[in-house]
């Protein structure tokens, strides 16, 4: 039995990928039309894009069944009337029309409130941004090895759907790793592998939610991102003051406490033993953010929490600081009694990481690849800052310079009772990216500037510094008080 398109029932269809044309939508009469108005329609709504090439007319009149010349045709119509183009040799392009659109450029850019990455706005040539850390010292000849080495072995059950906690390789080159560097008390089964911090705060917020708990203590100023992460999940985040200490521990009155003990963001101080102590001694959950612990330069490394009271601490980390943001991975330990939720909320998210990743990952761990880029790493973090820091001193002296002995960035404060924004503003004006203190922050305190130095040059760091003096710098002044001609 034939159907209206006379092709027998059960047999093939015909049909494009290309912009999923189907000629059996065609009217009796019209396909010329009808193939036109479908093409201006895709290049009106931007399903192609500008200078994007038409297949052959040979191959969509094969794949839709249809004569060469309706498409030769509807193809030559589009040209008529300035939608696309013709060349011998090049083939059917679409037109440009990006100027005839009214669709903004990126949605996304009116987000303010979300403080997406965006690429530096015009104007800006040294972008200090905090939390960037060298990209270019990506370790791509041992990543390729690895990944190389790990093809070669790798079977077809590590390609399926594995456990949503991790690959079993990599978790166990983890708690080695993390046993040995950070004091983690765990075992391989404890980590979940996740994709980077950020996934570990929207699991832990899930599974609190659902324990009741709907409010968590942050550091005040603390990780705007963290914070950010935590409230979009149903658990607001209320500040709790950071001091020269730390966090303030008898401030805090919630059933979870989410902070950064071996580094605080922004400000650099470590957590004191006495706080640690008062920490752990107080009831609920501490969410320890291990995220830029490798980086450290002029102290001892400070153990991490989970250590000292794994049944109470839930501890994540990743590789964002150490290799790459892009690669989205990083692993969460938490407390034994929510692991089943915890696994249970990754698994219905993404069914768990990419394989793949995981298994170089584990390869360059167990290889000690890994940590000799770490150690490579922090020798080039050293001198970045320390050229940052010599150009403050120079062309900025009167700044306090705080978190210098470690991590990826530090932070400056100016006595000028000026506000940190218009502070922001004015380096910006002079071509250099920061952060006022005031983003990261939930109520009013001290104006600062966040510095990252760890995506820019020696070289650029001292220009930043040069820029930022003279950005900051106030106009001297005479004896008599009135600014100096």
């Amino acid at each position: 039995m034939k159907g209206q398109s006379g092709s027998v029932e059960g047999g093939p269809i015909s049909g494009s990928d290309f912009l999923q044309l189907r000629a059996e939508d065609a009217p009796a009469k019209g396909l010329t039309a009808w193939l036109t108005a479908g093409l201006r329609d895709a290049i009106a709504g931007r399903r192609l894009a500008s200078g994007a090439r038409l297949p052959a007319t040979r191959v969509l009149a094969a794949d839709l069944k249809i004569s060469r010349g309706v498409v030769v045709e509807a193809y030559q119509r589009l040209i008529d009337e300035g939608l696309a183009t013709g060349r011998t040799g090049d083939g059917t392009r679409v037109t440009d029309i990006s100027g005839k659109s009214e669709m903004p450029h990126d949605r996304r850019r009116a987000l303010d409130e979300l403080r997406l990455p965006f690429p530096p706005p015009p104007g800006i040539d040294i972008d200090l941004s905090p939390g960037v850390p060298d990209l270019s010292a990506f370790p791509r000849v041992q990543w390729l090895k690895a990944e190389k080495s790990v093809l070669d072995e790798i079977t077809g059950s590590d390609l399926g759907y594995g456990d949503p906690g991790g690959t079993p390789k990599l978790r166990a080159e983890l708690i080695a790793w993390l046993r040995r560097t950070r004091g983690v008390r765990a075992e391989a089964d404890d980590i979940i592998v996740v994709s980077g911090v950020a996934q570990a705060l929207a699991l832990l917020a899930q599974t609190l939610r659902q324990d009741g708990v709907t409010a968590a203590a942050v550091e005040d100023p603390g990780s705007r991102g963290a914070t950010d992460q935590m409230a979009h999940w149903g658990v607001r985040p209320e500040p709790v003051p950071v001091d020269e200490q730390g966090i303030q521990v008898d401030l805090i009155t919630q059933d979870a406490a989410l902070l950064t003990p071996a580094h605080q963001f922004p400000t650099g101080v470590v957590l004191s033993p006495a706080r640690r102590r008062a920490l752990l001694d107080r009831g609920g959950l501490i969410i320890e953010d291990d995220y830029d612990a490798e980086h450290r330069y002029d102290r001892a490394p400070v153990a991490a929490l989970q250590g000292s009271a794994p049944e109470r601490v839930a501890y994540a980390g990743s590789v964002s600081k150490s290799l790459a943001p892009g690669m989205r991975l990083g692993w969460l330990i938490a407390p034994r009694r929510l692991q089943p939720a915890l696994l249970e909320a990754k698994h219905g998210s993404d069914l768990g990481n990419p394989a793949l990743p995981q298994l170089v990952l584990a390869r360059l761990l167990a290889s000690g690849d890994y940590e000799r880029h770490l150690r490579l790493v922090r020798s080039r973090q050293r001198r970045r800052r320390d050229a940052l820091l010599a150009g403050l001193e120079r062309h900025l002296p009167r700044a306090r310079v705080t978190g210098v002995a470690a991590g990826l960035h530090l932070l400056i404060i100016l006595d000028t009772g000026e506000d940190d924004t218009a502070l922001a503003a004015r380096a910006a004006a002079h071509g250099v990216l920061v952060h006022p203190l005031s983003w990261h922050r939930q109520r009013p305190g001290p104006p600062g500037l966040v510095l990252g130095y760890a995506a820019q040059p020696p070289d650029r760091l001292t220009e930043a510094a040069q820029r930022l003096g003279t950005a900051l710098t106030p106009p001297s002044r005479n004896r008599s008080g009135a600014p100096s001609s």
